[in-house]
């Protein structure tokens, strides 16, 4: 009798995959090299993976588990509440290794199988049981992923800081989601060189993905469902769905923060964008609104992998964590093309090559979702009374001015003075002009922005 129900049991909490998860089995997200390395380390600590909703978490570490372990167990708090109890009853790691290998009808290796724990954040117990493992019984690997898992780290009995790998999980970037629609043009993309010449041939071609990527995004569905019916119908209800599941998210927040600020602050970002200088406005979101009003909802945000946070710095020195203006600063979201379709710009707009309100905010937003996780230091902005720089990166002790363009135009005065008054290193502009040295600046066509660092 028990046999059966733990038979039935693992029916519903171990691998079968989701509709979703099988129309994603061909595409190859990077993070997959990272989980690789975590594996062969020795000093490795239980694995957290962190990110938006919808971004690949169950799908990596499941596809992690198939392809570099003997077996993989996978336990989801949120489909199943009995496995709570294991975790609430007990704190000694062994223990727990009994029950779930009782629970999965298979005796769970150390080093051989996978441990995986998805929607952590519905148990805390389980989350803070990571730090027994890793004290205790770190022959055993575990990887756990959790939505708005951010939202814990305000709960210290319940997050185990110190005792777990943290890896951030994002949207496909341009470089993954070329090799996922095109693998013949991402293998001359792969090759491209400091300093090569581009044939116009492929520079045309890349040019048309970029665009196919501001209209896309990154969104896993998104990026299968194109490679499967290639229907811009489809992405749109997609990204609308989408949109809907955040929102209801942030309606099921349980934590000491408003969930009518969250969403207030969400809804707000197309606005904030939109204005001339993108500086983010308490204003903006409520007549009135203030700082205290609003900024635990946007660390919330923040935290949770919602949206992207750049820091106007007071002088672009090194280190630039230091000259941060922690009142001043600007919030994208995490996926291009998610802003595209809250913005409501028509793909016309963007295939045609109008010119657009929203055109340059846009550009930006994916400038910073093709930098995230390429440079050790975030990128920053500068911005006074007289002048603009849209990023500032720091590569080592090395600070180097970006200006992002969406079209070919090469305009940019207070780039220009910069780079007359400082003579940088480097002095990248990202535009749809071919890759060319233009005197001082470095012309970067916008389908490289995620190979910036390689291309130093």
């Amino acid at each position: 009798m028990c046999e059966n129900r733990c038979h039935d049991f693992r029916k519903m909490c171990y691998t079968l995959s989701t509709p979703q998860e099988r129309v994603m089995m061909d595409l190859r997200r990077d993070a997959i090299q990272n989980m690789i390395n975590w594996k062969n380390d020795d000093e490795r600590k239980p694995l957290v993976l962190r990110g938006a909703r919808q971004v690949g978490k169950t799908w990596l570490m499941k596809e992690f588990g198939k392809n570099h372990y003997n077996n993989f167990v996978y336990f989801n708090f949120d489909e199943e509440d009995e496995l709570k109890s294991v975790f609430e009853a007990n704190k000694n790691p062994q223990r727990i290794i009994e029950l779930l290998s009782m629970i999965n009808g298979e005796k769970i290796l150390p080093e051989e199988t996978l441990i995986i724990l998805d929607e952590i954040q519905e148990c805390p117990e389980a989350l803070n049981s990571l730090k027994y493992f890793k004290e205790k019984a770190n022959e055993y690997h575990i990887v756990a992923a959790g939505s708005l898992l951010g939202t814990l780290l305000a709960k210290p009995k319940s997050y185990p800081v110190g005792m777990v790998n943290l890896l951030d999980i994002y949207p496909l970037n341009f470089s993954e989601f070329l090799e996922a629609t095109d693998p013949a043009l991402f293998v001359y993309y792969d090759s491209i060189q400091k300093e090569q010449q581009i044939e116009e041939i492929f520079h045309s071609r890349l040019l048309e993905t970029y665009n196919n990527y501001l209209i896309i995004g990154g969104m896993p569905e998104c990026v299968a469902s194109w490679i499967k019916h290639k229907d811009p119908a489809r992405i749109s209800q997609i990204q609308r769905e989408l949109i809907e599941v955040y929102e209801n998210d942030f309606s099921k927040h349980n934590g000491r923060v408003n969930s009518g600020r969250i969403l207030m602050v969400f809804r707000s970002i197309v606005a904030q964008l939109a204005k001339p200088n993108e500086k983010f406005m308490y204003g903006a979101v409520r007549e009135g609104g203030r700082a205290r009003d609003f900024e635990e909802a946007i660390e919330c945000l923040v935290s949770a992998g919602m949206l992207n946070r750049v820091y106007n710095v007071s002088k672009m020195e090194h280190p630039l964590s230091a000259f941060d203006k922690l009142d001043q600063f600007k919030l994208f979201i995490f996926d291009t093309g998610l802003l595209k379709h809250m913005a409501g710009i028509d793909n016309s707009a963007i295939l045609l090559k109008t010119d657009y309100q929203f055109k340059g905010a846009l550009t930006e937003n994916y400038i910073l979702q093709q930098f995230r996780g390429q440079f050790e230091v975030e990128p920053r902005y500068y911005s006074d009374k007289n002048s603009e720089i849209d990023f500032v990166l720091q590569n080592g002790i090395e600070i180097i001015p970006v200006e992002a363009k969406g079209g070919e135009d090469k305009s940019a005065p207070s780039f220009k003075r910069y780079i007359a008054d400082n003579h940088p290193e480097h002095a990248l502009r990202f535009s749809k002009r071919g890759y060319r040295k233009d005197r001082a600046i470095t012309n970067i066509p916008l389908y490289l922005a995620r190979k910036t660092k390689e291309l130093l």
